[in-house]
């Protein structure tokens, strides 16, 4: 059995995270199994890092929500909540204040996340000013790359921008919002695409309304 210091950790810093995440799961997911997404994790978002200094710590945190999807599709854990995924080319931009906006208002009731087929090294800053103007939060964002666990584990994926490089996974609800790019706009014209976005939200909400 490979231990946390095992060579398949592309980054021997890894170690701790693998044996946090072990321990975490333990009883429902076997090392190897934590072991082999942590590096999976770590070298997707290696690819497209420039600044690595926080590697190590955001490979963990994209394992724990693949491992979290994983054992939701596996019925190893239970909860009622509506899983929705929001999905543009980098998730760096439409895709980000979707999930922050639909996680800020409506709370626990669902579990919300976000990816890009193709992410961005870094969340853009005026997307953060915008969303921070609308008093949501986006500190702990950065993109994160499509895996299948998580479109597996989505009861809604709604896709921004990246048409049909999204897999498409049998009784999933997919929706897409023709949205503007805000890449590269204005502060005034991300702040529209913010309201868009947000008006888009009010109708989901009414249609995840129990």
């Amino acid at each position: 059995m490979p231990t946390p210091s095992s060579p398949l950790l592309p980054d021997e810093r890894l170690a701790t995270g693998a044996a946090r995440l072990a321990t975490r799961y333990a009883g429902h997911f076997a090392p190897e199994t934590v072991l082999g997404l942590l590096a999976d994790s770590y070298t997707r978002l290696a690819e497209r890092a420039r600044i690595r200094t926080h590697l190590v710590v955001l490979a963990e945190r994209l394992t724990a929500e693949r491992l979290d999807a994983l054992a939701h599709t596996q019925e190893l854990t239970s909860g009622g909540r509506t899983r929705v995924l929001f999905v543009c080319s980098q998730n760096a931009g439409r895709s980000q204040m979707a999930a922050a906006i639909l996680a800020h208002r409506a709370g626990e009731h669902v579990a919300v996340s976000s990816a890009g087929t193709h992410p961005a090294d870094a969340v853009e800053p005026h997307i953060a000013q915008a969303l921070t103007e609308a008093g949501v939060d986006l500190a702990d964002a950065y993109p994160k790359p499509l895996t299948s666990e998580v479109v597996g584990a989505a009861d809604v994926v709604i896709t921004m921008g990246c048409g049909d490089t999204c897999p498409v996974v049998p009784g999933r609800r997919y929706l897409d919002w023709p949205v503007a790019d805000p890449d590269g706009a204005p502060i005034a014209v991300v702040r529209d695409i913010r309201d868009a976005i947000d008006a888009h939200i009010t109708e989901l909400l009414t249609q995840l309304a129990p």
